[in-house]
């Protein structure tokens, strides 16, 4: 039953409209790197405009309001955007060996998050994993957190589905949480999801929605969890698809945070609009 549910997705992924990218705006330069999984081709896209030490990283193709905030940031201060454009959906589905599998992209930049996330018929076989493992590790270079200093991510999520409340104690997420800061006048879908205290910190102070991960977090691949493993600081700015003013807004709190402890390392001089200071009822 798994197997032919996994191909009716298959065959209408076939049929799914490309996600709406913003249009690439004059000046703006564009780069590719492209990855193979069998039967499933993915495209990284980086947008950049003025290169000046911001570099967003989106991994779902199906998340595109954090996509427009981020070409409206880099439209206002410059910087790139790396987008994951593979038919726009959000899980990755292919065939190996006439076999079906599918699996959250975010999930595969450790091999035991590949290794237990991994949907299949049966099991899956080394080569699928070390395919899946090879794929991260070309979006993780790509991106060059390295070079950068820190991960900075954009996810979108559904209205009441999950939000900061998922991370408070008794609630299905709180083991992966550390500590919790609740702004009650701002929507609850709408937050940033660190790895570093000095972050925390200073995104509790300005007041919105943050929560910080646990060091005990369950290893599940994602990317979170390979950048406190590689003891990178992480940011993500997660928001309720078609909040894209807050969006915005969480994104410039989340830059300046990063600019306060040096995380992004080039001495960057980007005007900040004055919406940065205000709270949002989205």
């Amino acid at each position: 039953m798994f197997k032919i549910i996994l191909q009716i997705i298959l065959a209408l992924t076939v049929f799914v409209t490309q996600a709406q990218h913003p249009p690439v705006f004059d000046a703006m330069k564009t780069d590719s790197s492209f990855i193979k999984i069998y039967d499933l081709s993915i495209n990284l896209v980086k947008y950049s405009y003025k290169p000046n030490g911001v570099r967003f990283l989106v991994v779902h193709d199906n998340e595109d309001t954090g996509v427009k905030a981020g070409f409206d940031y880099i439209r206002w201060s410059g910087g790139e955007i790396i987008d994951s454009q593979y038919g726009g959906v959000r899980d990755y589905n292919f065939t190996y060996m006439d076999d079906v599998y599918r699996i959250d992209p975010n999930a595969i930049y450790t091999e035991r998050g590949i290794n237990t996330r991994l949907k299949k018929e049966d099991f899956s076989t080394n080569e699928v994993e070390k395919a899946l493992n090879s794929a991260g590790k070309q979006i993780i270079d790509f991106y060059d957190p390295k070079s950068l200093g820190y991960i900075l991510t954009l996810h979108n999520n559904a209205d009441g589905g999950f939000g900061i409340s998922s991370y408070l104690p008794g609630y299905d997420l709180s083991s992966a949480a550390d500590s919790v800061h609740i702004n009650f006048e701002m929507d609850g879908d709408d937050l940033l999801y660190v790895t570093d205290l000095k972050l925390f910190n200073s995104l509790k102070k300005a007041n919105v929605n943050v929560m910080l991960q646990s060091k005990f977090v369950e290893n599940d691949g994602s990317l979170s969890v390979y950048a406190m493993q590689k003891n990178i600081p992480y940011i993500n700015v997660e928001v309720q698809h078609g909040h894209q003013d807050e969006n915005l807004r969480l994104i410039e709190l989340a830059i300046a945070a990063l600019k306060e402890h040096g995380y992004i390392r080039k001495n960057l001089n980007i005007p900040q609009r004055d919406t940065v200071s205000k709270t949002s009822n989205n």
